[in-house]
């Protein structure tokens, strides 16, 4: 049995998931048999590219070939989430994206994707990319999403509305079931109706910051900007723990005894801008045995918040 779990983020969360990583290595009897990291996957900014979740900073060449060779040494793949739904072929000739996807051309590094464009791109010109497909797309009905899946990705990641159908899930044929990709503790109300409008002002937004935030990088001078106005939601303030009451909550004994037997494997843990806490708990919730639960959990916050001498 193999259960594999995409994590969140090279970037906001390295430190945190470099630990995990090496725990399951070093103590893998801390955790449930068959766990395994698969991915981890995020971003550096100001990729105008990026989605699903808002990015900050400037990651010069240097911090990023460290934080990829952090990764990748280990075997791990660094997932650029390409998944901004407002791209056009204008932003295809963006210098900070196409250096990122020349820095992490091995073999090893995966792309997921929201858009054709984005897709044609890096099929043409960087082949060796393994391509998923990105849960941002919110496909809802099983005929499209069997298309979807009898395209050319590595994974199709699941619509989180799917969550805990099982019946539907039986109906999908097993020959694609290890390729689809399960959100199993999506912070959206089930059913949100503004989860694409969310998208939406996520990707207009990280557009905006990246050209001020690549201005500064390269020593530009400080701008003055307008406060953003926020994407008001009360899902946005929960923590891990709130979330597991929500329909769409894939609890690990629902994950274990019915997602593994049916044949699905591939496990996505949300986080990416969320607290390092929250990130801990949810890992420790989906990976580890109970009698080592308080253990880890003070050994992946130790990694965290632990002073530097």
């Amino acid at each position: 049995m193999s259960v594999k779990f995409h994590l969140p983020d090279f970037w906001s969360h390295g430190p945190l998931n470099l630990a995990l990583i090496d725990m399951i290595k070093s103590n893998p009897e801390y955790f449930y048999d068959g766990v395994e990291i698969a991915s981890v996957y995020g971003c550096f900014p100001p990729a105008v590219w990026n989605g699903g979740r808002n990015i900050n900073g400037y990651a010069s060449e240097d911090v990023i070939k460290k934080v990829l060779d952090e990764f990748n040494s280990r075997g791990i793949p660094c997932r650029f989430t390409f998944t901004n739904p407002h791209l056009t072929e204008e932003h295809m000739s963006d210098k900070f994206c196409n250096r990122l996807l020349e820095l992490a051309d091995n073999g090893l590094n995966e792309a997921i994707v929201n858009t054709q464009v984005v897709e044609d791109h890096i099929r043409k010109n960087y082949p060796k990319y393994k391509i998923t497909s990105s849960t941002c797309k919110q496909i809802r009905d099983m005929d499209k999403l069997i298309a979807e899946l009898e395209k050319d990705y590595i994974l199709v990641v699941l619509d989180y509305n799917w969550n805990n159908n099982m019946e539907a899930l039986a109906q999908i044929p097993e020959k694609y079931r290890s390729r689809l990709e399960v959100l199993v503790c999506p912070y959206c109300f089930p059913n949100c109706q503004r989860r694409g409008e969310h998208y939406s002002f996520l990707g207009k937004q990280q557009i905006e910051r990246s050209t001020i935030n690549a201005f500064q990088g390269m020593g530009g001078m400080q701008l003055n900007v307008q406060q953003e106005k926020p994407f008001l939601c009360e899902a946005i303030n929960k923590n891990f723990l709130e979330t597991t009451e929500f329909s769409t909550h894939v609890t690990p004994d629902t994950l274990y005894n019915k997602y593994v037997p049916l044949g699905y494997e591939q496990f996505k843990i949300e986080g990416r801008t969320i607290h390092p806490l929250n990130v801990i708990e949810s890992y420790v919730y989906y990976m580890v045995k109970p009698e080592y639960k308080d253990m880890v959990r003070l050994k992946l916050g130790l990694s965290v918040f632990q002073p530097r001498m």
